[in-house]
C-alpha cells in the first residue's frame, strides 16, 4: 500500500510540476508580449512627435541595436529603416498592420520566424501627413526560450524530482503509519482518519460475529464431546488413509487400548481381524457389521461411509458392547432347552400313567395310587410353571404392584406362619430376630424373596435343624438374612446357584422336589425392589442369605 501511495503522490507531483512549468511560461509569455506591444505604442507616440515636428532627419539619430523603426509613405514606400537601407527593401503597402493604420490610424502584428523560434510584433501608427511610423521588437517564443533555457530548465526539473521524492515518500509514511498501528482487536478504540470509519465499523461488526461463531463452536464442540465422552457406545471418525480424526473415551475401552491418538491410523488401536476387515471395507463406500470378541466380552461394530461428492472422504465406527445380550441370549437359550427338559418330565409320567390306565394294566386296588401319581406330577408341572411365569414376569420389569408402606417384621412373620407346616415335618424350628421395620416397597415381591429365601433353608436344611431370620439395621443400611443350618453350599457353586434350573446336587434337589428357579426368583425380585443379596455358605454347616437397601 505505501508503494502505491508513493507511486501516486509522485506522478500527480511530476505532472502538476510539468503542467506549472508550461503555465507558468504561458503567462510570462503573455505578459511579456503584452507589456512589449505597450513599450512599442509609447516609443511610436514618443517619435511621431519628433517625426511630425523636425521631418525625416530626426530619426537619423537612431541607434541600430534598439527597436527596429521604419517610416512608410503613404503609397507603401519604405522611406526610413534603422536596420536596413530604405532602398533595398519591398514595398510595405500590403502588410496587415499598415493597411490597418491607414484605416483606423494604428495598427498591430506579429509574424513567427519558424527557424529562428522568434515572434516579431508590429505597431504602426500613421502620422497627420499621411505617412506610417512603424515600431517593431522581436520576442522569443516558448520554444525559443525553452531551447535557449533547456540547461537550467532541466537541471530545475531535476531538482523539482528530487524533491517530489522526497515529499512523496515522506507523505506516503506519514499517510500509511496511522493505518498500520490500527488496532484491529478494538476497531472503534483508533483515533484516525474519518474516511475509514466506515470500515472500522464493519470489523468490529465483524469480529463481533467471527467471536460469536467461535464461542458457538467452542460450544457445540464442547457439547459434543460432553456426549460423545458420555456415551457407552464407542463412536471413532477416520478418513480416507485411515487416520484416526475423534475418538471418544468409550471407544478406547470398548477396543482394550491404551490410549487414542490422532493423526495415526486408527488400526493401530486394534489389530483383530475383524476390526481391520471393518476399516477396509467402509473406506471402500460399505456398510459394514462385524462382531468382535475380545477378552472382555464381545463387542458389535458398526461401519458407515462418509461421502462427498460421490466419493469416499472418511468413516465413522461405531462400537457396541453386546456382551450382556450375547449371553442374555445364551442364557435364554439354556433356560429354552432346561425348561423344555423340566416340563417333559412330569408330562412323562403324567403320560405313561394314564396310558398304563387307559390300557387296563392298573388294578382296582392300584387306582387310588396311580392317580396320586398323576396328581403329584401335575401339581409339580402347574408349580413349574408358576415359577416360570414368575421369572418371565419379573425379566421383563412388568409389574402391576405399587409401592406401599410394608413392615418387614409382619412380612416374615407371614411367611413363617405359611411355612410353619413343612418346617414341623422335619422338625425345623424357625425364629425371628428383629423389631419391627416399615419402608416404602413393593410388598408382593418382597414376600416372594422372603418365602423363597425361607423355604430353601427348610427344604436343603437338616431334620430338627433351625432357621434364624434376623432383621437389622446399619447406619444408613438395613435388611434381612436368613440362615439355617442345612446342607452348605460348596464354594465352587456360590457363583452360580442363582442360574435358573442351576442345581448343586441334582439328586438330592430332585428327592427335595424343587425347581430350580427360587433362587433365580429371588435375585430378580431383589433386583426390582432396588437392593442387593449376598451368600456365606460352609458345606455340612450351612448357608447365610442377606438382602440389603441402601
Amino acid at each position: 500500500m505505501t508503494k502505491r501511495i508513493f507511486r501516486s503522490i509522485f506522478s500527480v507531483s511530476a505532472v502538476i510540476l510539468v503542467i506549472s512549468i508550461g503555465l507558468i511560461l504561458g503567462l510570462l509569455y503573455g505578459h511579456f508580449g503584452k507589456r512589449l506591444e505597450k513599450e512599442l505604442k509609447q516609443e511610436a507616440a514618443y517619435l511621431a512627435l519628433a517625426v511630425e515636428k523636425d521631418g525625416e532627419e530626426s530619426l537619423a539619430k537612431l541607434s541600430k541595436t534598439g527597436e527596429r523603426v521604419t517610416l512608410i509613405d503613404s503609397d507603401g514606400t519604405v522611406l526610413y529603416d534603422n536596420k536596413t537601407d530604405p532602398a533595398a527593401m519591398e514595398n510595405h503597402q500590403d502588410r496587415s498592420e499598415v493597411q490597418e493604420a491607414e484605416k483606423a490610424g494604428e495598427g498591430y502584428a506579429s509574424r513567427t520566424s519558424a527557424t529562428l523560434g522568434k515572434k516579431t510584433i508590429y505597431y504602426a501608427l500613421r502620422l497627420e501627413n499621411g505617412q506610417i511610423l512603424r515600431v517593431s521588437s522581436t520576442q522569443y517564443t516558448v520554444a525559443g526560450i525553452l531551447g535557449g533555457m533547456i540547461q537550467p530548465i532541466l537541471v530545475m526539473i531535476f531538482l523539482m524530482l528530487i524533491l517530489s521524492l522526497a515529499a512523496a515518500f515522506h507523505s506516503s509514511k506519514k499517510i500509511v503509519e496511522p493505518l498500520n498501528s490500527l488496532n484491529l482487536d478494538d476497531p472503534k478504540m483508533n483515533d484516525t482518519y474519518d474516511e475509514i470509519t466506515p470500515l472500522l465499523s464493519r470489523i468490529n461488526k465483524q469480529q463481533k460475529t467471527i467471536r460469536q461463531q467461535l464461542s458457538d463452536a467452542k460450544r457445540q464442540q464442547e457439547e459434543f464431546a460432553i456426549i460423545t465422552n458420555n456415551m457407552s457406545e464407542g463412536l471413532l471418525v477416520i478418513d480416507k488413509q485411515t487416520e484416526l480424526l475423534s475418538c471418544n473415551t468409550s471407544a478406547v475401552k470398548l477396543l482394550g487400548a491404551k490410549k487414542a491418538v490422532t493423526d495415526q491410523s486408527v488400526l493401530t488401536m486394534n489389530r483383530s481381524e475383524p476390526f481391520r476387515k471393518a476399516v477396509e471395507g467402509v473406506l471402500k463406500g460399505k456398510h459394514m457389521v462385524e462382531t468382535m470378541e475380545l477378552q472382555d466380552g464381545v463387542r458389535q461394530l458398526l461401519a458407515n461411509p462418509v461421502m462427498e461428492d460421490g466419493k469416499v472422504t472418511g468413516g465413522v465406527l461405531l462400537l457396541v458392547d453386546v456382551t450382556e445380550k450375547t449371553q442374555r441370549e445364551a442364557l435364554r437359550r439354556e433356560f429354552t432347552a432346561n425348561v423344555s427338559h423340566e416340563l417333559r418330565t412330569p408330562l412323562t409320567s403324567i403320560s405313561g400313567f394314564a396310558e398304563i390306565m387307559q390300557d387296563g394294566y392298573v388294578k382296582p386296588e392300584d387306582v387310588k395310587r396311580v392317580a396320586g401319581k398323576i396328581y403329584d406330577e401335575a401339581q409339580r408341572l402347574i408349580v413349574l410353571v408358576g415359577d416360570i411365569m414368575e421369572i418371565s414376569r419379573l425379566d421383563e420389569g412388568v409389574t402391576e404392584y405399587k409401592k406401599e408402606q410394608t413392615d418387614l417384621l409382619d412380612v416374615i412373620e407371614e411367611c413363617k406362619e405359611r411355612l410353619q407346616e413343612s418346617a414341623d415335618r422335619k422338625e425345623i424350628k424357625i425364629e425371628v430376630e428383629g423389631s419391627p421395620l416399615v419402608f416404602e416397597t413393593t410388598k408382593p415381591i418382597l414376600e416372594e424373596v422372603v418365602y423363597n429365601l425361607m423355604d430353601n433353608a427348610i427344604k436343603y436344611n437338616r431334620e430338627q435343624g433351625n432357621v434364624t431370620v434376623r432383621i437389622f439395621r446399619k447406619e444408613k443400611q438395613f435388611g434381612f438374612s436368613v440362615k439355617d443350618t442345612g446342607i452348605g453350599i460348596p464354594l465352587i457353586h456360590q457363583d452360580r446357584i442363582f442360574e435358573r434350573f442351576y442345581r448343586v446336587d441334582k439328586s438330592r434337589s430332585k428327592e427335595i422336589g424343587g425347581t430350580g428357579l427360587g433362587l433365580s426368583i429371588v435375585k430378580h425380585g431383589v433386583s426390582c425392589l432396588g437392593a442387593q443379596i449376598s451368600v456365606d455358605s460352609i458345606p455340612d454347616e450351612g448357608s447365610t442369605f442377606t438382602v440389603t437397601w441402601g
